[in-house]
Order: structure tokens, then sequence, then C-alpha cells
């Protein structure tokens, strides 16, 4: 393997890492913003609210998300292993 297959390689995995993690990260941030407009408004301090309500959400969407990660790293593991075969 020479440099150029292995940048486009490496390349190829930090695109596949932010195409599964920004989603769930996505949906976290907007959970975390959503919670902490809520308790500033009602001045309502409790930690718990906080994490239970984004640990759910997170949850679900990582079980609505599963197909389209599946998917996506079945697709980048075709692409290594034709180039590791060519």
């Amino acid at each position: 393997m020479d440099e150029a297959v292995l940048l486009e390689v490496g390349r190829d995995a930090v695109i596949v890492a932010l195409k599964l993690g920004a989603p769930l990260m996505l949906i976290a941030l907007l959970i975390g913003l959503t919670i902490s407009l809520f308790q500033a408004l009602t001045q309502i301090q409790e930690v718990t609210l906080t994490f239970v309500p984004k640990i759910i959400v997170v949850f679900i969407s990582m079980l609505l998300l599963a197909p389209f990660m599946l998917h996506t790293l079945i697709d980048f593991t075709e692409r290594i292993m034709q180039q590791a075969a060519g």
C-alpha cells in the first residue's frame, strides 16, 4: 500500500466516524439545550432532569438510526476489503 491509499483510507475513516457520531451528538445537543431552556424558565435545578431525558432520547435515536449506521459501516468495510484485495 502506498501513501495515497493510506491517506484515502484514513480520510474515509474520519468521514465514517463523523457520519456515525454527528447525528447522535446533534440530537443530544438539542435535547440538552431544550432542557436547559426549560430549567432556566422554570428555575428547576434538578440534576437528574438533565441526564435522564437525554439518555432516553439518545438511546431511542440509536435504535432508529441503527440501520443507517450499519449500512455505513458495511459500505466502509467493503471498500476497505476491496482496496486490500486489489
